[in-house]
């Protein structure tokens, strides 16, 4: 498995923001890096498939990734702020 590309620093550093419970179980665990890369992976593959969908119906590249992403974003790498504790 290859390293932790952009969307997967992306996930680890907004994730160990909003989400330092969802962090630590997953550090101890120690499956971190495990999730990381494949919230990393799904959102490669997931914008693939949108971008590729979007073009088809006439889509701007722009326009695609902008739509790509507006639906994907949230899915697997910006989740939700935890509650405080």
């Amino acid at each position: 498995m290859s390293g932790l590309l952009a969307y997967g620093r992306m996930a680890e550093a907004h994730w160990r923001e909003h989400c330092p419970r969802l962090v630590r179980e997953l550090e101890t665990q120690g499956k971190l890096q495990e999730a990381l890369l494949e919230a990393q992976e799904q959102t490669t593959g997931e914008m693939v498939r949108l971008l590729r969908d979007f073009r088809r119906q006439g889509l701007t590249p722009q326009q695609a990734h902008d739509q790509a992403w507006e639906l994907v974003r949230e899915k697997y790498l910006l989740l939700p702020a935890e509650s405080p504790e």
